[in-house]
């Protein structure tokens, strides 16, 4: 079901991996123009826009695209209890786990009467992004909102794409996951659409353009994010989801065939690579999956994800090779299903989050392990991190001199502006000893 990559006995570099690792046929910039013209006619058009956009793609005209705050507060009083506890909890490990993330402001008194002060200042007002493709991501919305909250951002917009089932309106359990995080700016748009409405705003929907736009979604979200990017910060470009296992000989077959399948029902072109230095235990998955896949409810999507490019059971010679791999992969959800995981951890330097154990799965931090499940994609962990409180701050430095201790480096300062021939440089330092 899976194709196999077998890397023993090679002596491979760095940029080998990178050119090996498997990964989806999909491309960010194959979609620009398009994305560019929907961009381009909600900015002409507003909301009129919006809701030929949503007829077109999502196949029903929402009665208006703001969601009223009597659809908000319905929402959230029709939320199944037991969904309802569920969201409540993950609420709360997420928003304790990222409290952790905001620094404290720090002062470094470099001199008498010089000081500097290190700050992290949230922005006034974000835009979250909830897909509502295959499935439904109350989840996401806790993600993003939680994040955002806990940095201290005090507006914020989210905005999830119409659906036909439900009157052209949110899906009715993100909007009670909305509510229940006390959001009452919440918007029936999707699509490349939605992300330039929150960049560029909505006049006649009274939409404020944001200054950071967060959340997953499909390849025109990605593609609309790359195009605002600059007018707006973004978290990344998501792609298609990806997990990457790294297992030797003591890991259960039947625990890792489960978490394959688990991120493959995501999307037909959802990754789900296993890495290991056993061949028995590779030969142990590929001989299970297919009877596991038989009994899963999206057996047609997860069949098409397994059987990918993507997809890859990958030998090598030992687990020092299965870090190098992974390291070059950069996969968005990471398992560590070995004897001593913790003896791994230090080299396991790329990757968006990383599920120490047996007992770890994926599907733990995508719901409620207290972790953030937006996670950047397609190798970006080798360079970004996943969403969390930060994404929404910025570093500021306050810089306070009094006289004296302008005076004890006003020749320094003079000596460097003439190194530089930028004599006013200096001058606006001496004019205040004249």
């Amino acid at each position: 079901m899976m194709r196999t990559l077998d890397l023993r006995g090679r002596t491979l570099s760095a940029a080998d991996l990178l050119h090996i690792v498997p990964r989806a046929a999909s491309d960010v910039g194959s979609a620009v123009d398009a994305v560019d013209a929907l961009i381009q006619d909600v900015r002409d058009r507003g909301s009129a826009a919006l809701l030929d956009q949503a007829e077109r793609f999502d196949r029903v005209r929402p009665a208006a695209v703001r969601v009223t705050a009597e659809q908000l507060q319905a929402a959230e009083a029709a939320l199944d209890p037991a969904v309802r506890a569920a969201l409540e909890q993950a609420i709360d490990r997420v928003r304790r786990t990222t409290a952790a993330q905001v620094p404290a402001a720090q002062v470094t008194e470099v001199a008498p009467g010089a000081r500097i002060v290190q700050r992290w200042q949230p922005v006034a007002r974000v835009g979250l992004y909830v897909p509502g493709g295959k499935a439904v991501y109350p989840s996401s919305v806790v993600m993003n909102v939680v994040a955002a909250q806990v940095a201290g951002v005090g507006s914020i917009a989210l905005a999830s794409p119409p659906q036909a089932a439900f009157g052209g309106s949110v899906h009715p359990t993100i909007l009670g996951a909305a509510a229940l995080l006390g959001v009452d700016e919440v918007y029936a748009m999707g699509g490349a659409g939605a992300i330039g409405a929150l960049a560029y705003g909505v006049a006649d929907l009274g939409l404020e353009p944001v200054q950071v736009i967060t959340g997953p979604g499909n390849l025109f979200v990605a593609t609309a994010k790359r195009a605002v990017k600059g007018v707006v910060g973004i978290d990344s470009e998501a792609g298609p989801t990806e997990i990457l296992i790294i297992a030797d000989g003591s890991a259960r077959p039947d625990y890792v065939v489960a978490d394959l399948i688990s991120q493959a029902e995501h999307d037909e072109l959802a990754g789900s690579v296993l890495v290991t230095d056993d061949a028995a235990l590779g030969q142990a998955v590929q001989a299970a999956l297919p009877a596991a896949v038989a009994t899963t409810r999206h057996r047609d999507r997860v069949t098409a994800a397994l059987e990918g490019p993507q997809s890859a059971v990958v030998l090598v010679d030992d687990l020092e090779q299965a870090v190098r791999f992974s390291n070059a992969y950069g996969p968005e959800h990471l398992e560590v299903q070995v004897a001593d995981p913790h003896a791994l951890l230090p080299a396991l330097e790329s990757a968006g989050a990383i599920f120490v154990g047996d007992h770890t799965p994926v599907s733990l931090g995508d719901y409620i392990a207290g972790s953030n499940h937006v996670l950047p994609t397609g190798g970006q962990a080798r360079f970004a991190s996943g969403l969390g409180a930060y994404t929404f701050l910025r570093p500021q430095q306050i810089v306070e001199y009094d006289r004296d201790a302008l005076a004890e480096v006003a020749a320094h300062v003079g000596a460097l502006s003439d190194a530089e021939q930028l004599p006013a440089h200096g001058d606006a330092v001496r004019a205040r000893f004249l």
